[in-house]
Order: C-alpha cells, then structure tokens, then sequence
C-alpha cells in the first residue's frame, strides 16, 4: 500500500519512484510495456492518478510495498560512469554494489573522468533536495591542475568565467592546496549543480584539469573511504545532510574563502596527492 495522504493523487510512475522501486524513467519503461497492475488491471499510462491507501499497485503480478529507505556513500574510481548500463560495454557504479541490494540510483552524476564522494538512495525525493539548486549544498573538490596557480587564477574562479557557450560559471570559494614544480591542486567549493562545472569553468583560462576528486557534500566527509568501497550513511551522517539542507547557506558563491565553510578532513585529501 501508498502511504500518502489519502485525498492525494500522483501519477503513477511517481509512485513507484517514491516507493524506492525503481527510477521514474524505469517505470514509465515498466509501465508502457504492460508489466504494471493498477487495482488488478494492466495500466499503460505512466501519469495515471493514484489515490494513498486505496490503489493496490502490482509489477509482474507482485504487490509493490514501499522499501526500506536505504542512503550509501561510494568513492567512484576514475573512468566508472554512474549510469545503469552503459551501451560501450563500460564500468558502472553498479559493479560496486553488493547482490541483494534493493534498487537504488545515484544522486547527481560525476562524470566518467571524475572520482570521489557519489551518494546512492532510493529516497527520490531526498535525493531530489539534495540537488535542488535552492538548497545551495555545498560540494567541495580537490582539483588538480596543469600549471601552478597563482592569486589571479583563484580570483577568476571566484569572480566567475564566460564559457564558449555563453555561460557564466563561478565557484563559491576557492585556495590552493599545494603546488610542485608543473602544477597544482587545488580546494573548489560549488553550491550549483551545473554539468562538469569545474573542466568548462577552467577551460576558457586556458587551464587543464588533471585529476578531480569529490571530498565532501556538505558536512559528508569522503574521509579514508577506499577507493571502490560502499558503505551506509550513518544516522548522524545523514541528519547532518538533512540539517545542512535546512540551513540558508551564509556564504553565496564568488563571496568567500574555503577554510571557514570547508567540512573538516576534507583538506586532507588532495593534500595527500603527490602532484
């Protein structure tokens, strides 16, 4: 059973997503393609309205029931993409995922070039506020560089850059970890969610990047998670997600300094790195 307020109507994809059953777009598939029951009758139509407590939803000829909410932290390996399936016969994050593990979906992408700190649920809607750009979560980066970095370089990715495309890309805050002899690395906090925000921001500055890692969401902290490992969000670990998510961020982007925003053990990482 739906529990809802019963005076409520959702579509029906919806509420198999918020059931933590599959992803909305899974179930539009499972749907169109006969396979899901409304009431004891095959339903084609991903929208149609469902009613909490009264509708009896079924896939296969099984009663779908709400899951267990279930909240993982994985450190992605560069070149693993965070699809499902992937048509070049690609590593996913799902190789990382232990059998028996109810459906869950990654929240937000990093993109196949691109490792560290990748949330897993199968709470839609909390993942949904987690990248709402109006909850301004910050995500911090250790990012390393093709040159050494200079209080210019970090001005221009405070202030924000022009891309090609006419966008206007700018981070929270920013400061160099540490440089060797041919480049950096660096400390980048964003609060938007902007696809592969950190490459095209540096691009227009003539500026490669040659590894980028994750190392916080907010007060979630990568730590000494291995590379590849999984594990649970603790209970303080996600009631510090859901209270960082409540709270108006005090520093907008552009406006700020990392130390004071940034999550402890996080400076670690990168720092760590041997450029």
């Amino acid at each position: 059973m739906i529990h809802e307020d019963s005076s409520r109507r959702i579509g029906l994809a919806r509420v198999l997503s918020k059931l933590g059953y599959c992803s909305r777009s899974q179930a539009f598939d499972l749907i169109r393609a006969g396979r899901v029951g409304l009431n004891g009758l095959i339903c084609r139509d991903p929208e149609a309205p469902v009613r909490s407590e009264r509708d009896r939803i079924a896939v296969d000829g099984r009663e779908v029931a709400a899951q267990a909410r279930v909240y993982l932290m994985l450190n992605k390996p560069r070149g693993v993409v965070t699809t499902a399936s992937d048509e070049k016969g690609r590593e996913t994050v799902y190789a990382y995922l232990d059998e028996g593990m109810p459906w869950v979906a990654p929240v937000g992408r990093l993109d196949k070039a691109s490792e560290g700190l990748l949330l897993l649920t199968n709470d839609s809607e909390w993942a949904a506020c987690v990248l709402a750009p109006e909850t301004h979560l910050d995500k911090t980066y250790h990012v390393q560089i093709d040159r050494i970095a200079d209080t210019e370089l970090i001005k221009s990715i405070v202030q924000g850059v022009r891309t090609d495309d006419g966008s206007f890309l700018q981070a929270k805050c920013a400061e160099v970890l540490r440089s060797g002899e041919k480049n950096s690395w660096l400390e980048i906090v964003l609060d938007e969610g902007k696809n592969r925000q950190i490459r095209r921001m540096l691009a227009p500055l003539g500026i490669s990047v040659l590894r980028l890692l994750r190392v916080a969401i907010g007060p979630l902290v990568l730590g000494d998670l291995p590379k590849g490992a999984l594990r649970a969000l603790t209970d303080i670990d996600k009631g510090a997600l859901d209270g960082a998510m409540r709270q108006k961020s005090p520093v907008r982007a552009g406006q700020g300094q990392c130390e004071r925003n940034c999550p402890r053990g996080s400076r670690e990482v990168g720092a760590r790195k041997k450029s």
